[in-house]
């Protein structure tokens, strides 16, 4: 004798199947060689010279500011360092100034007393252990406090030429929404940026793409319309000008 069939098992006969969502279009895994070569030649065409806009003066003052930079925008970490660094621009003046002091300076600045400790204690370590130089080597730079992968990066290529790539916010959004190197971690889209940019192009990559990603490939609504390569990229939807 067959089981009687449940009221649960039952199909209902006013239940429609819900539709299935269309499948999300992604881009390609990884842009072709031509592709990149192409979109780094045009970034170098309009700004040969690209700079970082954290005001400085030399390696110390540059490593300085990109430590106070975390969580906090050029423009007001610059309106700190202009009066700070006025008063103290080497490990030595720095230290002598005091962490009351510099935390006076940078008060405006996120996460601003934890900041003013690592900014002694680095000036500390550079003058115990480096002679009060930056030292130009990654590895040793991480050892300094408040000093991670990203702001070392960022005094090698800046200070030191070095051909590093420095993933901040804007840079993982660009590498991600252009597939120049889609990565799930800052780690990952850097990794995949040394791999993909042609060596002509390395030391100032990380420039062109912060910068990009600062005021054309923004967070929320990018500025495809006047998007120097949008015809390159597979971001989609395209923005257009209202």
């Amino acid at each position: 004798m067959a089981a009687r069939q449940s009221s649960a098992d039952k199909p209902s006969p006013d239940k429609k199947p819900s539709p299935k969502r269309p499948a999300r279009k992604r881009g390609p895994a990884r842009l072709p060689a031509a592709t990149v070569e192409e979109i780094f030649r045009r970034f170098e065409a309009r700004d040969p010279e690209p700079k970082g806009e954290l005001e400085h003066t030399d390696p110390y003052t540059l490593l300085v500011a990109v430590v106070l930079s975390a969580q906090a925008t050029d423009v007001g970490v610059n309106k700190a360092t202009r009066k700070l660094f006025a008063e103290a621009s080497t490990p030595e003046e720095m230290v002598a100034l005091g962490e009351d002091r510099v935390r006076e300076h940078i008060k405006t600045i996120g996460l601003f007393r934890n900041k003013a400790k690592n900014v002694i204690a680095l000036s500390e370590k550079l003058i115990a252990e480096h002679g009060g130089a930056v030292p130009p080597s990654r590895a040793a730079l991480e050892l300094l406090p408040g000093v991670g992968r990203k702001t070392a990066n960022v005094v090698m290529n800046t200070a030191f030429g070095e051909p590093t790539i420095a993933v901040d916010t804007h840079l993982f959004r660009v590498g991600n929404r252009t597939r120049l190197a889609p990565g799930k971690t800052p780690l990952a889209v850097e990794l995949g940026l040394e791999k993909t940019v042609p060596a002509r192009y390395r030391r100032h990559a990380h420039h062109w793409l912060i910068l990009h990603g600062r005021y054309v490939c923004k967070a929320r609504k990018p500025d495809c319309f006047r998007c120097l390569i949008a015809d390159l990229c597979p971001f989609e939807p395209k923005t257009i000008a209202v």
